[in-house]
Parts: C-alpha cells; sequence; structure tokens
C-alpha cells in the first residue's frame, strides 16, 4: 500500500498568511500523497489488517464506517488491489442527506473499487452486522475478516508506530525537532500509533497532540489512551504511559461528527488558497483549525516548528459540495 516514507514539507506562505512575528515553523507530512485509493492515513493501518486477513486465508475483508467514510473507502481500494472481496457496512451517522453526501466522494469510490456496500441507521451496531455477515458468507464456505471503524485496532495502529519511527528518522535528516505533532482524532488510532512508536523509541509521546472530531473530549482521551496502551503492549511490553503521554485536545469538535464549523471552512479555504493544498472537512480542516487557533492566541512558542500530519480524506470535499458553495 505504502510506496515508501511520506514527505515533509513546510509551508513558509501560510506562515507569512498568519503572521511572520508570532507564527511558528509549519510543516506537513504528507500521508495523502499514497499510492492506493487516493491515500490517507488508513492505508498505514490497512497495511497490517490486510496482510492478517491475508495470513489467515481470508477471501473477504468487512469494516464499518459512516456513509462517507475514508477508511471504508480505502478498505474497498486496499482490497480490491490485494484480491479480496470488500463489504462495507456504512451508517448513517451525519446528519446530512443532500444528493452530494448521498451520492458523491468516498460513496462513489466504494462502488467504484466494487465494494458491496450495506447501509443501515446511525443507531445501530454496526460491528454486530458485520460479524452477522461474516457468518453468512462463512455458511456459503466463505472465510471473512472483520475490523471495525477506522481500522483502530492495537494491530493496525502498527501502522503508526512504524510512522513515528519515519518522523524521528526525518527529523534527524532535516537537523530539526517538532515540538508539536499535530493529528486529528476521529477513532483514536493515528494518535495512539504514534504516541506507542515515540514512547517505546524513548521519545517523548507528549508531542502528538490530536484534536477531537467524532467523541467527547473525554471519551477520546479514554479511548486514544486505552488503545496506546495496548499498541505498546504489543512493541514493548515492558514499557507503560504516564501521566501527560497523552494529549488529546477539546474545542474543534462543533455540534458533532461530520458537522462543518466557520473554523474549519476557513482552515480548508486558507491552506488551499496558500499553499495550494487540500485538506478534508471532517477530520484535517477541524484539527488544522485547532492549529491555527492555537497559533493567533500564543499558544504555542514561535521558534519550536509544528509537524500537521494529512491524513487524507479529499474526497469528502466533493461530498460537502453544497456546504462550500459559493453564492
Amino acid at each position: 500500500m505504502l510506496e515508501g516514507r511520506t514527505p515533509i514539507q513546510r509551508l513558509t506562505r501560510l506562515e507569512q498568511a498568519l503572521g511572520c512575528g508570532g507564527c511558528p515553523p509549519i510543516y506537513v507530512k504528507r500521508d495523502d500523497l499514497m499510492g492506493v485509493g487516493g491515500g490517507g492515513n488508513k492505508l498505514r493501518k490497512l497495511e497490517f489488517l490486510i496482510g492478517e486477513a491475508l495470513d489467515q486465508g481470508c477471501d473477504t475483508f468487512i469494516t464499518t464506517g459512516a456513509r462517507q467514510s475514508n477508511h471504508a473507502r480505502l478498505s474497498a481500494a486496499a482490497s480490491a488491489r490485494a484480491g479480496l472481496s470488500c463489504e462495507l457496512v456504512l451508517t448513517d451517522t451525519v446528519a446530512r442527506d443532500d444528493e452530494a453526501y448521498r451520492r458523491n466522494g468516498n460513496v462513489l469510490l466504494d462502488n467504484l473499487f466494487g465494494a458491496i456496500c450495506h447501509r443501515r441507521p446511525g443507531n445501530i451496531d454496526a460491528l454486530a452486522v458485520a460479524q452477522e455477515r461474516a457468518g453468512q458468507l462463512s455458511v456459503k464456505g466463505r472465510r471473512a475478516y472483520v475490523v471495525g471503524s477506522g481500522g483502530s485496532s492495537p494491530l493496525g495502529c502498527l501502522g503508526y508506530v512504524l510512522c513515528a519511527e519515519e518522523i524521528m528518522a526525518q527529523e534527524l535528516e532535516l537537523g530539526l525537532r517538532f515540538g508539536r505533532i499535530i493529528v486529528p482524532n476521529g477513532s483514536s488510532g493515528t494518535h495512539a500509533g504514534l504516541a506507542a512508536g515515540m514512547k517505546a523509541a524513548g521519545d517523548e509521546p507528549g508531542r502528538i497532540e490530536s484534536f477531537t472530531v467524532l467523541a467527547s473530549i473525554e471519551r477520546a482521551r479514554a479511548v486514544t489512551t486505552d488503545l496506546a496502551a495496548r499498541t505498546l503492549a504489543l512493541i514493548d511490553p515492558a514499557t507503560a504511559f504516564v501521566g501527560g503521554d497523552i494529549v488529546v485536545a477539546d474545542g474543534q469538535l462543533g455540534e458533532g461528527y461530520g458537522v462543518p464549523t466557520d473554523a474549519m471552512f476557513e482552515a480548508v479555504r486558507l491552506v488551499a488558497r496558500s499553499e495550494g493544498l487540500l485538506l478534508d472537512p471532517v477530520y484535517g480542516g477541524k484539527a488544522f483549525a485547532g492549529l491555527i487557533a492555537a497559533i493567533r492566541e500564543g499558544e504555542w512558542r514561535n521558534e519550536e516548528p509544528v509537524l500537521f500530519v494529512m491524513t487524507g480524506g479529499l474526497p469528502g470535499l466533493f461530498a460537502y459540495e453544497p456546504a462550500f458553495r459559493c453564492d
């Protein structure tokens, strides 16, 4: 799924737009630039999950997500690449029902990649539906591999353990150290994997900071802490996290998951118009809005470089076309 390391780039024009006198150096790690399915952070997890599915002799990959799930789209693409059938249990968890949201973006690509989509209401247990479907396939002599939303199991998080090693190696090559590494926090796997990788390497996991875009701040912290600990146990069971190792920030969720905010709109437009880069409206746009707010409010030291992990999700922009529409 991956084709070498993803690059790190400095956003000098964005720094100028934010005010170079009070702005730290801003860098992005381009995890949106990967070779399968349009790219995105979920591919790092799927390397391990698809690998286990193949090792177990499975012929079908089943996963869950919201209707416009990036993980679902990349699961369909990665399954196609690996020669597996793919089935997606997609729930209506976002209060949008316009034509673009129902048919464009990731939904369009799910179908192009050949996935069978099972659409369900937002209040059902999607993982239970996926497991029931795996049982139905088993009766027919098929073997399915089932994984939950975001691929955020300890095994899947190993993809971001390796990403942490990658970032530390790139820091040495660049001759700098990032004071903060910023990620969006949905199913918590990206943050958990990075924190586990940093901790196992003897680095500071507390410099990984995420903005919750899915759950309440209390739940996001609890889930991230638990998942990071279970991931660390796979690679270094003699080591444990301590207080301050897991940093999750609030303030960008707005009215809920997938619900646009004014700060998200500004962040997406500012990064697009200053750097020609595209953030998604659900994850990266909200997390980058948090980065911008912290810089404007003077919370971060000017001399410490900041790294933002671009987790992909470009197709989501097309699903939110009415919300971005210019009158």
